[in-house]
């Protein structure tokens, strides 16, 4: 009997041939060049006297394979176990785990009272006007105290400051950490009576040992308090995470530590934010634009002949799509999945726009960034921009890199 050489391919044939007869019965074989696979053969036999030839193929998976093999339809990921897994691989720390975990607590109570709004009577004015000349909404107060509350019992927050608080807080409970967090609480919370999304942002910035709220001898509270403010107030590109949580059909975490950006949805069987996207790419161009119209007249020429082109269907025969939900974090995941550009300007009436960059643009343009889009002004990077205090507004165009290049083109 003749024996080929074992194939290591699944596309070879291993081939017997004598001059015997040979039963046509035989058994699967295990050879280690295949892995873990079966060896399946067929006899071709030939006239009386003549040889008989066995032909061989391997069926099944090599080793290979089984490594790339499609995951189990009942193994998910949730945002504690990711987590986790960037700690070991050394991209955060424990400290920042804790405080990401803590956030996602935040989130998951906002959402319930969110969905609860109506029921509980949260919804409507509170009676009161923040810090930046706003009604405030019910749900607006009992969303920043949640989140503040959420963070100060994590422990490892040294400074948080919220848009809904005049200057920013010491976290008198912290005693291990010293990582600075900002956030809009109840982001499009005018929306909420009316069901539609809202979201809640925030940033991380590192520890900063200037920002402890120790007093010594000689040193007043407000000493302490206007040093901490000069330290929250750093560029967007110290960032060390940021994210947002979008409260709609469903509840949406999206997340960077500086490695891409992924999204986890909360299932509201177990609790828990599971990983649904990774690694998200925003689309280099789109057709869709997001900026309130209402306001076109008040602004300046430029910017009101780069609308009027978008409109026009020119060459191709199809006008961009206008899409404006009134809420910068639904606007901004439309925009994030889809592509295009969402735009807040400034006009007559605001002469810097009314988004906050601290607690809105810069962790949006982070994020935005780390999937390949652009956040700008219209003249320069937003992370480029170095805030002069805690509540200062910027005009905002962010979305498609080329959507943004285009646009400040017509503005320069």
């Amino acid at each position: 009997m003749v024996a080929a050489a074992v194939p290591t391919s699944s596309s070879q044939l291993l081939r017997l041939s004598s001059s015997r007869s040979i039963s046509t019965t035989l058994l699967p074989l295990h050879l280690s060049a295949f892995g873990h696979r079966e060896l399946r053969c067929r006899v071709g036999r030939g006239p009386e006297g003549a040889a008989v030839t066995v032909q061989c193929a391997a069926v099944g998976t090599t080793s290979s394979e089984a490594a790339t093999k499609k995951k189990s339809g009942y193994e998910i990921q949730t945002l504690t176990s990711w987590l986790l897994k960037q700690e070991q691989a050394g991209d955060i720390d424990a400290e920042m785990t804790i405080v990401l975990s803590s956030i996602s607590m935040a989130c998951k109570q906002i959402a319930s009272l969110v969905q609860r709004a109506g029921i509980s009577n949260l919804t409507g004015v509170q009676g009161a006007v923040n810090v930046q000349g706003e009604d405030q909404k019910k749900l607006d107060v009992v969303s920043n105290e949640v989140f503040s509350n959420c963070l100060r019992s994590s422990g490892r927050t040294g400074i948080i400051a919220s848009e809904e608080e005049d200057v920013p807080v010491a976290v008198e409970e912290s005693y291990s950490g010293n990582y600075i967090v900002v956030f809009d609480p109840l982001d499009g919370s005018s929306n909420i009576d009316a069901a539609v999304s809202t979201g809640s942002i925030f940033g991380i910035y590192s520890p900063n040992d200037e920002c402890l709220a120790d007093l010594d001898d000689d040193a007043t509270l407000d000493q302490t308090a206007q040093r901490c403010v000069v330290n929250v107030c750093q560029p967007g590109s110290n960032l060390l995470a940021a994210g947002y949580c979008m409260y709609s059909s469903s509840v949406i975490f999206v997340l960077s530590i500086g490695k891409g950006v992924y999204a986890f949805t909360l299932d509201p069987m177990y609790g828990e934010f599971v990983l649904t996207q990774e690694k998200i790419q925003i689309p280099k161009a789109g057709k869709i634009y997001a900026f309130n119209e209402g306001n076109y007249q008040l602004w300046d020429d430029k910017l009101k002949k780069y609308i009027d082109d978008l409109k026009d269907p020119g060459p191709s025969g199809k006008p961009y799509s206008a899409r404006y939900i009134g809420s910068l974090v639904g606007d901004f995941h439309r925009t994030l999945l889809y592509g295009g550009i969402y735009g807040y300007p400034r006009d007559k009436k605001s002469k810097n726009g009314k988004l906050r960059l601290l607690y809105e643009c810069a962790p949006m343009s982070y994020l935005v960034e780390q999937a390949g889009g652009k956040g700008s002004d219209g003249h320069r990077r937003i992370l480029d921009i170095e805030p002069e205090e805690i509540h200062q507004r910027v005009p905002l165009y962010i979305g498609s890199l080329e959507e943004v290049e285009k646009l400040e083109k017509y503005l320069a």
